[in-house]
């Protein structure tokens, strides 16, 4: 018979972060966590309404290193070292370079954009506004959790949240351009 996913261990409010520390589901670190797996949930929802097949695969590719993100986040910074030699995903300098090219991919591509975006101009360009939300809303919780403890994550971490929220701001006007 197959594990039930209500283990009941969380009936008091407490989760577990990666090696196994209880926490208050209201910690800051288990907010980033959710903050961020709020963003992979809206990149599926873009994915699911995306038209072309480069762009689909480009949010495939995000989401891929959004739970490499995830996990590190998860990590309590007493297992840093631990969780460095360990065979979870992670994101590093290549998964940074990789963002950094898409947004110069868009970028070269001289969309024109006045002001604040309207969102809307279809489904997809607005899946991709509702993803760049939840990603500043994550970011937020990031910068919440480094503020509370300057070794929470890896300033790359900060970095490519930060990223990852340009990108999709890009890709919402190049969406609303192929309309």
């Amino acid at each position: 018979m197959a594990s039930s996913i209500a283990t009941r261990t969380g009936d008091d409010g407490k989760t577990r972060l990666i090696y196994g520390q209880r926490v208050s589901k209201a910690h800051p670190r288990i907010e980033a966590v959710g903050a961020f797996d709020e963003l992979n949930v809206a990149l599926g929802v873009a994915k699911a309404n995306c038209p072309l097949q480069a762009r689909r695969d480009s949010l495939i590719q995000l989401q891929s290193d959004l739970i490499a993100l995830m996990g590190e986040i998860a990590c309590d910074p007493n297992d840093a070292s631990r969780y460095a030699s360990s065979n979870f995903p992670k994101v590093n300098a290549d998964t940074l370079a990789r963002i950094d090219s898409g947004i110069a991919a868009i970028e070269s591509r001289n969309l024109r954009f006045d002001g604040w975006a309207t969102p809307g101009a279809n489904p997809h360009a607005a899946a991709l506004e509702m993803a760049r939300t939840a990603a500043r809303r994550a970011e937020r919780r990031l910068v919440a959790l480094v503020d509370e403890r300057s070794d929470a994550v890896r300033p790359l971490v900060l970095q490519i949240a930060n990223r990852v929220a340009d990108l999709l701001w890009l890709m919402a006007r190049e969406a609303e351009a192929d309309a």
